[in-house]
């Protein structure tokens, strides 16, 4: 079958891919070959167009944010020098719409963990325990096939202290103690507080899976990275600057489109603040 293209301006999907929101896409080449939920993906980039080798074009566009509208969300960030430069840095770089069991479940597993190593833990939990959808593609685990495995099990994929986290929150969710969709419609401090109720999910992995999960794009994770931005680029001068008081500033600060805001300073961060620093 012939490749479609669709136009993608405004898209970078080398820097999207690579930006610490998603762990499982591989590169052939000029193409990158993946999973959107369940169904096998093969793309790559001309330009600003998407050459799309495998996969459904709508689902494509539908996950890569393709419809958010870039330069407004640029224009309505507050005028400083480290988001200036860390928006031009990112300039292209979009947010993921993630599957909700895959993305709570990926950042249960990312906790002190470096990119590479969250990589290699999701990709070696779809290949021992999810469904095989195309050759060497692998869909994530269910809730209930990760329920079923054990953390015994799961911890022959170098989960270490988190393969209990993820083990007891798929059973909590393969039980129907919570239901992920229907959470949705939540206001978004009451979404938080029911993430929260899962296993290992704190308030940083719950504002990370409403961002990228349910599209809150006022959310604001804080991890390392971003917490060491913080200090560093926005209080110089204060020493005694607790988690609470960086959490209401970003909250004040950013705007309606704080999670874009996050995303850049940390991927800008990551890529040239040099000292290597656990997620």
């Amino acid at each position: 079958m012939s490749a479609l293209e669709i136009p993608c301006p405004l898209f970078d999907l080398e820097k999207t891919l690579g930006s610490g929101q998603v762990f499982h896409w591989t590169k052939l080449e000029q193409r990158f070959q993946g999973v959107i939920h369940r169904e096998p993906v093969e793309i790559e980039q001309i330009g600003d167009h998407l050459r799309i080798h495998r996969g459904d074009p709508e689902t494509i566009c539908h996950y890569f944010s393709l419809d958010h509208p870039l330069e407004e969300i640029a224009r309505s960030f507050p005028a400083d020098l480290p988001l200036a430069a860390a928006t031009d840095f990112c300039r292209g770089l979009r947010l993921i719409r993630q599957p909700r069991w895959e993305c709570i479940a990926t950042f249960i597993t990312s906790a002190l963990k470096q990119v590479p190593h969250i990589r290699q833990i999701s990709l070696d939990l779809r290949r021992r325990h999810g469904e095989q959808v195309g050759p060497e593609v692998f869909a994530y685990p269910t809730a209930a096939t990760l329920a079923g495995v054990g953390e015994s099990i799961l911890r022959e994929s170098r989960l270490g202290f988190r393969a209990k986290n993820l083990a007891a929150a798929a059973r909590f969710i393969a039980e129907g103690r919570i239901d992920l969709d229907s959470i949705g419609s939540l206001p978004t401090g009451e979404l938080e507080r029911e993430l929260c109720r899962l296993p290992g999910v704190g308030p940083k992995v719950a504002r990370c899976v409403l961002l990228f999960a349910y599209e809150r794009l006022d959310a604001f994770p804080i991890d390392v990275w971003i917490e060491r931005v913080l200090r560093e680029r926005y209080f110089p001068r204060r020493r005694n600057i607790t988690a609470l008081r960086l959490r209401a500033f970003t909250a004040s600060y950013f705007g309606p489109y704080a999670g874009y805001a996050q995303q850049y300073l940390f991927h800008h961060a990551r890529l040239t603040m040099g000292r290597r620093v656990a997620s």
